[in-house]
């Protein structure tokens, strides 16, 4: 199996494994968060397709963090609530966190392996996406297992994974 190939099997996967988390989330500014992801990793699916075919395909500018970020400032008032996380939510924001920063480094490793231009910009996109999920789930990690010491989105950037 090609880096491609692998690619597009985490891919599956990833969406697999972020759909079935949301359904299971109590917690709603984390079940939406996990369907923005979900949205994410079909376009990375996508893109990796189109390369596959020899198709051409233009990497989007796209800021998981800003997208995140947005959902997290419309839910405010509800995140702002007594959250209680089971152990399973907090699981898979672990589990999240680790699939996230497998993918970056897989792709670190294929982008040093790639042919063509086409791939080393796509790898190059899905590194920087795959590394800006990481941070969107170690940051409701942390708030969802010590709410007290969570900065608020809205008066600070992302804390730092």
């Amino acid at each position: 199996m090609n880096a491609l190939e692998i690619a597009r099997k985490m891919e599956t996967d990833a969406i697999k494994f972020y759909s079935e988390a949301s359904q299971k989330t109590k917690y709603p500014a984390g079940k939406k968060m996990f369907l923005t992801i979900v949205d994410d990793e079909k376009r990375h699916l996508e893109m990796i397709s189109q390369i596959i075919k020899g198709l051409d395909v233009s990497a989007q500018d796209v800021s998981p963090l800003k997208k995140i970020k947005t959902v997290f400032e419309e839910m405010k008032d509800e995140m702002m609530q007594k959250v209680e996380a089971t152990t399973d939510e907090l699981e898979a924001f672990k589990i999240a966190m680790k699939m996230e920063s497998e993918g970056a480094a897989f792709y670190e490793k294929s982008l040093a392996g790639a042919k063509t231009e086409k791939e080393k910009a796509l790898f190059r996109r899905l590194i920087e996406e795959e590394k800006q999920h990481y941070k969107i789930f170690a940051n409701t990690y942390s708030f969802l297992s010590d709410t007290g010491s969570w900065f608020m989105w809205k008066e600070h950037t992302i804390v730092e994974g």
